[in-house]
């Protein structure tokens, strides 16, 4: 791609047309990535751990009622949740397609001798297995996967489930992914050593667009390199979902109880990566509740 084919570039853009998501499984994104994860002067990648460790322990105390459990986190990252809450007692497995923060997890987990196993795959295509207490899905993470695939993975969630097990999830409210889609557009640069999108110096352009029917946000990112001018384009697509639509969505795909909490540490808070997002909390229905609802 050349700077002639961003100028002629659609606009509005097709949501996913231009691609499923930027590039974590690229093992040199993944590197940059993991670095953003470690950072402790901001919440983009992950939170900061002072955050982490708060909402670990309303996990841990609130939601599981300081009862040790078998917990499944999909998209875990670097295990930072799933890590904290095996030091508490709990017996932890997460999954993510990202190669270099499933190492890292790793090498925490045999370093300090925790239950924890970590699997470095799709969570669309896992097989995620059975007998848990809590699944996980945190971080807004639900949204960035098609509507057809979220429905799946939460089905496949509800599968692994044990009996009246416990649904964790933490989606971005449709109010953050539309001011997402009306940010409009920005730039900036990066010099020696690069940024995240590139080891190279390079400006990074950016757009976003809302859209109202379809209720979805698609952003784009152009790498320009400083010293070719070639351009590497990426591109993605976070889903907006309704409180009602998240319930009827979590319903359909055998949960009760369905419980809104405005974070993840059950309480209102000012922090923009905490405020963001809401939590769910939900029940596996039994098999007799479930033949019911049919």
């Amino acid at each position: 791609m050349n700077l002639h084919d961003i100028t002629s570039r659609k606009i509005p853009p097709v949501a996913w047309a231009e691609g499923e998501n930027i590039p974590w499984n690229d093992p040199d994104f993944s590197k940059r990535m993991l670095a953003e994860h470690l950072n402790q002067e901001h919440n983009l990648a992950s939170r900061r751990f002072e955050i982490i460790d708060r909402q670990v322990r309303w996990i841990h105390e609130e939601i599981l009622g300081g009862t040790p459990t078998r917990i499944l986190e999909l998209a875990c990252g670097p295990g930072f949740y799933t890590s904290r809450l095996a030091r508490l007692g709990h017996e932890c497995v997460g999954i993510d397609y990202a190669p270099e923060p499933i190492r890292y997890a790793k090498e925490i987990a045999a370093r300090e001798g925790l239950a924890c196993t970590y699997r470095l795959e799709d969570v669309r295509d896992a097989e995620c297995g059975a007998g848990y207490g809590l699944v996980m899905m945190l971080f807004g993470q639900l949204n960035v996967f098609r509507r057809g695939e979220a429905r799946s993975i939460l089905g496949n969630a509800s599968s692994s489930l044990v009996p009246d097990g416990l649904l964790l999830l933490e989606p971005q409210r449709f109010a953050t992914v539309e001011r997402s889609g009306r940010a409009g557009s920005s730039w900036y640069s990066c010099g020696e050593g690069g940024g995240l999108f590139s080891n190279r110096p390079h400006l990074c352009l950016s757009e976003s667009f809302w859209d109202a029917d379809g209720q979805s946000t698609t952003q784009r990112f152009y790498i320009v390199d400083a010293e070719t001018g070639d351009v590497t384009p990426h591109a993605m697509t976070t889903e907006a979902y309704t409180d009602k639509q998240l319930r009827e969505l979590l319903a359909q795909v055998g949960f009760r109880d369905i419980e809104f909490f405005p974070s993840l540490v059950g309480v209102a808070v000012e922090e923009q990566s905490q405020s963001a997002n809401l939590a769910i909390v939900a029940t596996k229905k039994s098999n007799l509740a479930s033949a019911a609802n049919r």
